[in-house]
């Protein structure tokens, strides 16, 4: 049974020096709570995955938390570079960082093989492509059936996979609605998982919407109620995107002092997220959508 806990404690208990954790999310849903925490209880040496490695993993880097990136595309979408990725990389500051880099469907396709238990997945993203030749786990291999060769990536399962929903229950069963990114095949890939959602409901509310269940509880570790956890990316139905504040990410994040000051003022100088809402509450306020209904689904009644 997963355990309803705070963030601190599940990052605390869950999230250990040198584990390899994914925080997913494709621009919708992203825990920025948890990556804040991971922050603020100064954990280290995590090889941090992701198909997107946006603005939150820049924080992370920016705070010294990461020692080895496995990714996608890495940028700050619709604005430009991560400076403080570019400095780790380019410079070694505040350490150096390790590369993995796939192409989008490369990691994807490492989580469905990590989450099936795969020794490898196969595909052809990578024909005519230069990766392979600066990352030795793009392999190629006879197909069994036929005489041509085929790509292979090596499954992914992470230590940790933190993941921001909508809604849970109590027994972890967690759902999303929207863009749903890869946040099932990381969870049932990684080793132990975390999901932090908007509310908590009644298993009742669940079991009369079960085609919404992406994750079900019997993988899930860990359940967080932290309304707002995912800001600045959006939830769908709850907020949306503070578009303003990946443009102003760019500025902050240029030079080291001024980025550090901002950790200084938004996450280690606040002691949880409820702290950040309250801070930020006026803006927060601000993105909130109107409403937009689905037409209600008959499931029949149940007997």
């Amino acid at each position: 049974m997963p355990q309803v806990t705070t963030l601190h404690h599940a990052i605390r208990d869950l999230v250990h020096d040198g584990d390899t954790v994914a925080i997913e999310g494709f621009t919708h849903l992203i825990c920025f709570a948890a990556a804040h925490e991971i922050i603020r209880q100064r954990k280290r040496d995590l090889t941090l995955c992701r198909l997107t490695p946006d603005m939150i993993y820049d924080q992370m880097i920016a705070a010294g938390v990461c020692k080895k990136l496995v990714f996608s595309y890495a940028g700050n979408p619709g604005v430009g570079s991560l400076q403080a990725f570019r400095r780790a990389v380019e410079k070694g500051e505040p350490r150096p960082l390790e590369l993995d880099e796939y192409s989008h469907f490369g990691l994807v396709a490492r989580y469905i093989a990590g989450a099936a238990r795969l020794p490898f997945y196969p595909l052809n993203s990578y024909t005519g492509s230069d990766l392979p030749k600066v990352n030795p786990n793009l392999r190629q291999i006879q197909s069994p059936f036929g005489d041509d060769k085929i790509h292979v990536v090596p499954p992914l399962n992470p230590d940790v996979a933190i993941l921001h929903a909508q809604r849970a229950d109590e027994n972890g069963n967690t759902q999303i609605w929207g863009l749903a990114g890869v946040q099932k095949e990381a969870a049932f890939a990684s080793k132990r998982v975390i999901v932090v959602v908007e509310e908590l409901v009644a298993a009742s509310v669940i079991r009369a919407d079960p085609n919404r269940t992406l994750i079900p509880g019997l993988i899930v570790d860990a359940v967080v109620v932290e309304p707002w956890g995912a800001h600045p990316s959006y939830v769908q139905g709850a907020y949306d995107r503070d578009n303003a504040f990946y443009v102003e990410w760019d500025t902050i994040s240029r030079e080291t002092a001024t980025l550090n000051a901002w950790l200084d003022e938004w996450v280690y100088g606040l002691a949880d997220r409820a702290a950040y809402v309250q801070k930020m509450r006026d803006r927060l306020e601000q993105l909130r959508p109107g409403d937009a209904f689905a037409a209600p689904i008959n499931y029949g009644e149940y007997k």
